[in-house]
Order: structure tokens, then sequence, then C-alpha cells
């Protein structure tokens, strides 16, 4: 699997999410399905499945599938090789209560080992898959430092580490609070969850928890996949708003409490006139504009990474929304960044 990025597949929201997978047939997007959740299971549960992995299998998604014993028992398969080739499975999330023996003519299937429970004996296998769980239930989902744990655990043991991000659209039930693996990231943009996944965690792929992502969000993470530049969704002043699609770049010396805009010191030219308005406090998240009492840096533009007073030579000129804040801990200096306009 190559994809740094990935979608969950449920039965239960399948046709729902049709939709959203027409539109990424034949591109080898790798799908995470369980076959061991209990509230999915009707008396069709059987056929559903068999239909859902067939459609993948036929549009080139590659299929991971969480199983556990009891999955066997409910398709009434004797092995987990004849589960993958009725199903079209390329890749088994292994459960607990599994042995070796069931292992067994599984060569030429890729595993995935859970990242969340590992313990202290881990296969050393270079390349192999370790998938965190995600957290249906607030409050439960892993902290930094024990994420951080886990995953130095899988990159020593030569593995490649996947987690969840919750979604924006349509949250899985019954609680529908988000899917994340991080609890950190249960209430943050989706978008802004997968740059923390990248820059800050150093993850080698990315699953969307929950059933649907909204369109803006997918865009926002495939664009970045592609060109790797943040872009900073934030709602500007109508004056300001020529900020917006424009490249910048975070100057090399900006300290840690904000960013300074480095291409804005060609608004800081003698004479330009910039009048003192909106000079309210700075939480983190705003952006700013330096006003002609600040003189020769008026025009100056920075985006505060943390609270800053009201200060009269400096303007409110727009703000990042809370969900997106995180964006801000992983733009470094010297790294390029886009102002977009904000989600309507």
């Amino acid at each position: 699997m190559s994809k740094p990025f990935g979608l969950s597949v449920y039965v239960s929201a399948f046709k729902q999410q049709r939709r959203l997978l027409d539109t990424l047939k034949g591109q080898q997007i790798p799908i995470f399905t369980s076959l061991h959740i209990g509230e999915e299971v009707t008396e069709s549960y059987v056929k559903e499945v068999e239909e859902m992995c067939q459609w993948l299998h036929r549009n080139e998604f590659y299929i991971i599938a969480d199983v556990s014993p009891l999955t066997l028992d409910r398709f009434n398969e004797p092995s987990l090789a004849s589960l993958v080739k009725r199903l079209h499975i390329d890749n088994l999330r292994l459960d607990f209560g599994f042995q070796e023996k069931d292992l067994i003519n599984l060569e030429d299937i890729d595993v995935t080992y859970n990242a969340s429970t590992i313990g202290s004996e881990m296969p050393q296998q270079c390349g192999a898959l370790y998938m965190h769980n995600f957290y249906p239930r607030p409050e439960t989902g892993l902290d930094a430092d024990l994420f951080n744990q886990l995953n130095t655990q899988v990159k020593e043991a030569g593995g490649q580490t996947l987690a969840f991000i919750s979604g924006d659209e349509m949250k899985r039930g019954p609680l529908n609070e988000g899917l994340p693996t991080l609890e950190a990231h249960r209430y943050v943009a989706p978008y802004a969850q997968f740059i923390d996944l990248v820059k800050t965690y150093k993850l080698d792929s990315i699953f969307v928890g929950d059933s649907l992502i909204s369109p803006y969000q997918l865009e926002l993470i495939l664009t970045y996949l592609d060109d790797g530049i943040i872009r900073l969704p934030v709602d500007f002043t109508e004056a300001n708003k020529t900020l917006l699609n424009k490249p910048f770049t975070v100057r090399v010396d900006s300290p840690k409490g904000l960013i300074r805009v480095q291409e804005s010191r060609q608004y800081a030219q003698p004479g330009k006139h910039i009048a003192p308005t909106d000079t309210t406090s700075r939480p983190r998240g705003t952006i700013t504009m330096d006003n002609e009492r600040y003189k020769r840096y008026s025009g100056e533009v920075q985006v505060m990474r943390h609270d800053y007073p009201a200060d009269e030579r400096v303007n409110v000129i727009g703000q990042l929304a809370k969900e997106y804040l995180p964006l801000l801990d992983n733009l470094k200096n010297g790294e390029p960044f886009i102002f977009i306009p904000a989600k309507p």
C-alpha cells in the first residue's frame, strides 16, 4: 500500500458513501472496513458486505478489512484465506484472538497489526503496517505521549504507522462524536488533523474514520498531497481579501509566538497610508497588519500563534477559525503557505 490517505467504508453507510467513492475510482485508494461491528449486523449483513467488497474490488480500491475470529463464524468460512478470496480483501487487520496457525496460506496477503495495543513482542518485518485504533467515545483517544511512544516502537521494528482522523460531514453512530486516534483531534477540522499527523507525528498513512468527509476538507487534503503547501482558511475584512490565494512565506526569523509574513514587507513602504482600524486584542489565529503608527513597519502582516493584547499600532484584519488553529503549529519558519477563503 503506497497511498498516504484513505477512507473508511461501512456496510451500514455504503449507499451514502457511494457518491464520494465514485469520484475516486481506479486510483487504488486504500479503504478501511471493519467486519466485526455488532450494531451493523442484520439478516442481510453477509450479502451486503459481499456486494460492497465486490464493488470496491471492481473499482480498484485497496481493501483493508478489520477481522476477528467472530468474523469467520459470521461468514461461515473455515479460514482467513477463504474469507480473503471470497471478499477480495487485499489486507487483513487482525484483532484479538488469532494465533500463528490462522495465518497459514496468507503469504500473498498483506497483514496489518494493531499499533495501539502492541506489546514488547513485535514482528520484525520491514515495511509491515501498524494501524492505530480509532476511539468513538470522547476522552478515550490516545494522548500525544503514548502515541509517540507507540510510533517509536513501530519505527524501530521497521514498520509503517497508520492512524485515523475524524470526519466532518457524516459521523458514524451510535455516538456520532468522531472517530479519531488522538483525543486532541476530536473536534478539529479534518484537514488540520491530517496536517498534524503528517507534519508533527510523521505518519505514513492517514484514514478518515467517520463515514463521510466534506468535499471542501477532502480537496484541501488532496491539494496538500499534490503540492505540499499548507493553506490557511481565513475570514478577512473586505479591504484585505486581496491577500487571498497568493503564495506567502513564513519569515525564517519568525518568533515562536507569531508568524511574520515575509512578502508583506512590500506593503511596508514609506508613505503607504494604512489608517488605524480595529486595533483590538489579538488572540491565537488572528491575522494582523501594522498601521501607519508603526512607521516603517506599516503594512507588515502577521499571524498570531499566541494570544497578544490590543496595540493601537496593529490592525486586526482577519481570523483563522478555531478548528484550524493546529495548522499554525505545523507551519514552520521558511515554509510557504496560502491564505484561502474559509468555507461559507
